[in-house]
């Protein structure tokens, strides 16, 4: 029974996301701040180290997570209802891990960034170098990871094919990151018109991405000791669930009319408290407007 309703529940989940990737082609989960915004699937996972990573292997991590959790919650709660909603909310688990990732590369790339644009201007100032040698000699000295094979992909283009603005969309489709957009849009331009403001305009990048680093730290400073509690919204409640199972008749007594609405309810409670804190915590991201 319960892997009946988990397998319905599971469907429903995966109609909704092919929806959205076919249709809309961008997922729910991430706040721009505009209600029509979002990012598209391949940028979310480009972003997260993921760019090879489609949809459907998405789904069957889903499906992996929730089925687990789901039995996991039907031996603890003897519930095929309770099991249902705790495979339910934990099928948000997986989100929750690719953002993770996601946040903690973007972090990095935006640390790197502003040293990595002043190695860009003394190549192309001081040392005269061509642009595209600069980028690329550049691309060496990024964090080891997706940034760093972002440039090489990047690199093989230009090998091959000699044309820098096909080498510099590639390098933006494999960052998927909005300083890189801004970056390769100015060098792509200045390559193809020549000028001698580049210097100027990476001197201004430079400054915006050093104020947009500090004030990007210290919020999150101030939010550690709130993430911190919020991780016993979902360990206190787990401890004394698992202290219930010791006391009259443990497991028999969730598995009660009674019991079953009492553990969805608190479920549902967890769920929300969870959502609401992540979302009130979570910095604005800035939108790709040079992605095409």
């Amino acid at each position: 029974m319960i892997a009946l309703v988990t397998l319905l529940a599971l469907t429903g989940v995966y109609l909704l996301y092919s929806a959205l990737a076919h249709g809309r082609r961008h997922l729910p989960f991430t706040n721009t701040g505009k209600k029509s915004s979002g990012l598209k699937a391949a940028d979310w996972m480009a972003q997260a180290g993921m760019a090879g990573v489609t949809l459907n292997e998405f789904i069957v991590v889903e499906f992996g997570v929730t089925f687990g959790v789901a039995l996991f919650a039907w031996l603890l709660f003897a519930g095929v209802f309770s099991s249902a909603i705790a495979g339910l909310l934990c099928a948000t688990a997986p989100v929750g891990m690719f953002r993770g990732r996601r946040r903690k590369l973007r972090e990095q790339a935006r640390d790197s960034w502003p040293l990595l644009i002043e190695e860009l201007r003394l190549q192309t100032g001081s040392l005269g170098r061509s642009i595209p040698v600069a980028l690329f000699e550049v691309g060496k000295k990024a964090p080891t990871g997706p940034m760093q094979l972002a440039f090489e992909a990047s690199h093989r283009e230009w090998m091959l094919s000699t044309d820098f603005g096909r080498a510099i969309r590639v390098l933006k489709d494999n960052l998927a990151d909005p300083t890189a957009d801004m970056i390769c849009e100015t060098l792509a331009i200045a390559h193809e018109l020549g000028g001698s403001d580049l210097e100027k305009r990476l001197n201004a990048l430079i400054e915006d991405r050093r104020i947009d680093l500090r004030n990007r730290k210290e919020a999150i400073s101030r939010q550690a000791g709130a993430k911190f509690a919020r991780y016993f919204v979902l360990v206190v409640p787990l401890g004394m669930a698992m202290i219930g199972l010791t006391i009259g008749g443990g497991r028999s007594s969730y598995a009660s009319a009674g019991g079953q609405i009492a553990v969805a309810f608190g479920l549902l409670l967890m769920g929300a408290c969870w959502l609401w804190a992540s979302s009130i915590m979570r910095l604005p991201e800035v939108e790709r407007v040079f992605d095409k």
